[in-house]
């Protein structure tokens, strides 16, 4: 994996993006009108691409129908409650689409690894997942699983990457570094992880990321591909004329407190 470097054209790319972000709009408005439940579950090792991804997959959605769960550390109540519990909470209601930046399988990844949770608490998830998520879809969700798969030489030269550019080191967290001493671990946990989790009626699909703008296109047509969706017709929208003024008059705009206009400044560099 990551041997071919053979990358897509940036303008055979960005067309693309173009045409599936198109796409992506005609799903929204599709679940939006059929009341949809849908749930995309994005997880891979760290810098892997999956932020990336689900940035180009919301860019031009309305984040009232496509929302993100990112799901920080877990409180103490939470700790005390039912695993699943503050996932559920997160669940889309009819017509939205839920995208989880990591999800429940935290603990089938970081936390067993890193020896967050015991040992029972582990070998208990891998037998109850697979029943939540059948439960799940028994519901009416639309379940649909990512893994992302990045080579550590890959992984290596983005974490590089972080390091060295200002706006990006704040993606390098001090787990993300205890987490490269356990490289083989992470392989270990995600194997497992597939074997009992990887089941027909929610099947984990691999992107390989090693290239972003491969992984993006791919998974955002695969995305597509999952759902049979169809393009609405709505009315045509007219504007109504605007309010007619009835001699009201309005403050001095001297009155009022601007922005400076740095951008007036910078006209002809």
């Amino acid at each position: 994996m990551g041997k071919n470097k053979n990358k897509i054209k940036k303008k055979v790319y960005e067309k693309k993006l173009v045409e599936l972000q198109g796409e992506m709009v005609k799903l929204q408005e599709w679940v939006k009108e059929s009341g949809l439940r849908v749930v995309v579950i994005f997880e891979g090792r760290d810098a892997a691409g999956k932020g990336g991804v689900i940035k180009r997959i919301t860019e031009k959605l309305n984040p009232r129908v496509c929302r993100v769960v990112a799901l920080g550390v877990p409180t103490e109540k939470e700790k005390s409650q039912w695993y699943f519990q503050r996932y559920v909470s997160h669940l889309p209601a009819a017509g939205e689409i839920v995208l989880f930046d990591r999800s429940w399988y935290n603990r089938a990844g970081v936390e067993k690894v890193m020896g967050f949770c015991t040992e029972f608490e582990y070998e208990d998830f891998l037998r109850s997942c697979p029943a939540f998520e059948k439960m799940l879809i028994r519901s009416g969700i639309i379940l649909i699983k990512y893994w992302f798969s990045v080579g550590d030489e890959e992984q290596e030269k983005r974490f590089s990457d972080r390091i060295e550019d200002p706006t990006k080191r704040w993606k390098i967290s001090p787990m993300d570094i205890e987490a490269r001493t356990h490289w083989v671990d992470f392989s270990k946990a995600k194997d497992a992880m597939f074997s009992y989790t990887d089941i027909k009626q929610s099947p984990w699909f691999v992107v390989n990321a090693d290239i972003k703008k491969h992984a993006r296109i791919n998974c955002m047509s695969h995305l597509l591909s999952m759902i049979d969706y169809q393009e609405i017709d709505y009315d045509k929208i007219t504007l109504p004329p605007t309010q007619e003024n009835d001699n009201y008059v309005r403050p001095p705009m001297n009155e009022q407190t601007f922005v400076p206009d740095i951008a007036a400044t910078m006209v002809g560099d």
